[in-house]
């Protein structure tokens, strides 16, 4: 647990507590930001994300179906209560919900999810399958949705803004609208897949559930630009904190506590009524897996759309800090759980 505090916690907290002095400093002007961004997002996450999942296979989601039924139910359907959560108690926008959720719904698992559960677990085939799944379906699924739902607010904001007071009551209308609403969602889930950062992860899982293989010979290439995703989109996220007033208010704490408590104990809830409860220690692994601190790529595409800044980079700051309060309690906790139910 301390290796895990000082291998991995910290190093996160410096490298952010340096994009934030840098900010500070003016050391990175508006373009500069906006440019390390774009590097993040179009460039290095991309294919972070892109090799993390070609590296799957299709016997990998068959495996252990109940895992997989677990991952994609629970971190998608969570991914979307955090979206409707955060628009119900606290009024926000689609696009403002939809970000929010791409940090309180979204796990680091592509970052931090080996450094984590290794030294916990061991490095083998069931702790390499868990991490997998998972972050398929946080990089394949909850970001190509999160832009999407991003878009469509955007476009619905932009249609509000342009559209003229017209009766209701009229057929026509109605009829003109609802046509404009589905062009709106196309247009969305167009524009969603057109960015790298969601093209990415989908073309990875084609590629897996056609078979076609990278090479190996050009895992260097990949690996490369990937290893300067996790430092820049971390210095980034210190940069974005910079820039905003620093809050810790109650949407920050709901945020945190979402993402790092109601999450795990969901999914751990979930995998015993699923049947999962003869494998406790892989459940352990599934609630430390989704339990992690946000996704950096949210606080990345809420800088890069300037939605949900301050709330977003506050709330990964929080996260970061409670993980490693977080951590040590699923660990005492679960064993205790199993227990209890058999």
């Amino acid at each position: 647990m301390v290796s895990i505090i000082v291998d991995d916690i910290i190093p996160i907290l410096i490298l952010m507590i340096l994009g934030y002095i840098c900010g500070k400093l003016d050391f990175f002007d508006s373009d500069q930001l906006q440019g390390l961004n774009k590097l993040v997002l179009d460039i290095a996450l991309p294919a972070a994300l892109f090799i993390s999942i070609v590296k799957a296979t299709r016997s990998m989601f068959v495996k252990d179906i109940r895992l997989t039924i677990v991952s994609v139910v629970g971190v998608v359907g969570l991914f979307m209560v955090s979206y409707y959560l955060d628009k119900l108690l606290f009024h926000r926008s689609t696009q403002q919900a939809a970000v929010c959720a791409l940090i309180a719904g979204s796990p680091t698992i592509g970052f931090l999810g080996f450094a984590v559960l290794d030294p916990i677990y061991g490095n083998d085939v069931t702790t390499n399958l868990v991490i997998g799944i998972v972050s398929i379906v946080v990089n394949a699924i909850t970001i190509p949705l999160g832009l999407f739902l991003i878009n469509k607010g955007l476009a619905q904001d932009k249609e509000a803004a342009t559209s003229d007071n017209t009766s209701d009551s009229d057929d026509k209308d109605d009829k003109k609208k609802k046509s404009k609403g589905n062009s709106h969602i196309m247009e969305s889930i167009i524009s969603a897949i057109k960015k790298p950062v969601a093209a990415a992860p989908l073309l990875a899982v084609l590629f897996v559930l056609t078979g076609l293989r990278i090479p190996n010979s050009w895992d260097p290439t990949f690996d490369l630009i990937a290893k300067a995703n996790a430092g820049v989109a971390v210095l980034a996220a210190g940069v974005a904190l910079s820039t905003v007033k620093f809050a810790v208010n109650k949407e920050v704490i709901w945020n945190t506590f979402f993402r790092l408590f109601l999450t795990p104990a969901i999914i751990v809830a979930f995998a015993y009524i699923i049947g999962m409860g003869f494998e406790p220690h892989k459940i352990s692994m599934l609630a430390l897996a989704t339990g992690l601190p946000p996704a950096f790529s949210g606080i990345i595409i809420s800088s890069r759309f300037k939605i949900y800044v301050k709330e977003g980079a506050s709330t990964v700051a929080v996260s970061t800090v409670v993980f490693a309060v977080s951590c040590i309690f699923w660990i005492w906790i679960l064993p205790l759980i199993a227990g209890w139910i058999h």
